[in-house]
């Protein structure tokens, strides 16, 4: 709110007065807008943070996918023997780490980005859900840079890409309203309860092993198939290799419960972040 002030000498002056906001209200998209640079300053200061004073640099994005993709064509495809829907093990494996890797990444970051912008937070004023929001969105580099090695990949086994591939931009945003879902609630219980910061990565551990990523979703039993799909990263990983290879095609039902879980994420994640954030500055 604008009020005006009178000066000494008489001159109006506008003071802006901030309050926090009250009660279950969502994201204010014109103050987010008006905040836009902010926004690309903090996505930016994540990609320059993330790869500063590293030896190889953005070429990371490339080297951990590909070692990881290595280690589960030997451990799980050639010793274990897990079924990959008759698509080469290296193709499969790194078509569901790529999805898997930008949503880990971006929840990692996101839960504990407000505690680690505890400077900025204390001193300024601005939207804070630009904060959990900015390093998710500085993930999709990383993945663009992935997903030309596998398209190399695919080139080098002689996979053609399907009819379906259209669909692969729009499971990567249910990836990314997965994460950003996730994000917001892990970043405002984590001002609130550090405790959280360390429940993270084994959540992501657990989160893991619950999805499709080193085996197919066709060996998961028909009892199980009603509560597999409450994981929405269960038609993300689904959904890419199915846009990609024509292969496994994410059920119906599973996909529906994945993108209403996915949309009931970010909505209460949003609503429990604007509830708290009038106490992050005094918290955190």
């Amino acid at each position: 709110m604008i009020i005006p002030n009178a000066s000494a000498d008489g001159d109006i002056i506008p003071v802006t007065i901030i309050r926090p906001s009250r009660g279950w209200k969502g994201i204010d998209f014109k103050e987010l807008w008006r905040y836009r640079e902010l926004l690309y300053f903090l996505i930016w200061r994540d990609i320059k943070v993330r790869y500063k004073q590293s030896l190889l640099g953005a070429a990371w994005a490339i080297i951990q996918p590909l070692l990881t993709m290595i280690i589960f064509t030997i451990f799980f495809g050639q010793w274990a023997g897990i079924p990959t829907d008759e698509v080469p093990q290296p193709v499969f494996y790194f078509a569901g780490i790529l999805p898997w890797q930008f949503f880990q990444s971006g929840v990692s970051k996101s839960g504990i980005s407000l505690v680690a912008s505890r400077n900025l937070i204390t001193k300024i004023y601005f939207p804070r859900i630009a904060v959990p929001i900015a390093p998710i969105i500085a993930g999709l580099l990383d993945f663009g840079l992935a997903f030309l090695i596998l398209i190399v990949m695919m080139f080098f086994y002689g996979i053609v890409p399907t009819s379906t591939l259209w669909t692969l931009p729009l499971f990567l945003f249910l990836a990314l309203l997965t994460a950003v879902g996730v994000g917001i609630w892990l970043a405002g219980l984590n001002v609130a309860y550090r405790d959280v910061g360390y429940v993270i990565p084994f959540l992501l551990q657990v989160w893991f092993f619950l999805s499709p990523i080193v085996y197919s979703s066709t060996i998961v039993p028909e009892s199980l198939r009603p509560y597999y799909g409450l994981n929405p990263m269960v038609g993300v990983v689904q959904g890419f290799r199915w846009a990609i290879f024509g292969v496994g095609k994410p059920n119906l039902t599973d996909l529906c419960a994945s993108i209403g879980v996915a949309i009931f994420l970010l909505v209460s994640g949003v609503f429990y972040f604007k509830r708290m954030e009038r106490t992050f500055a005094d918290v955190v």
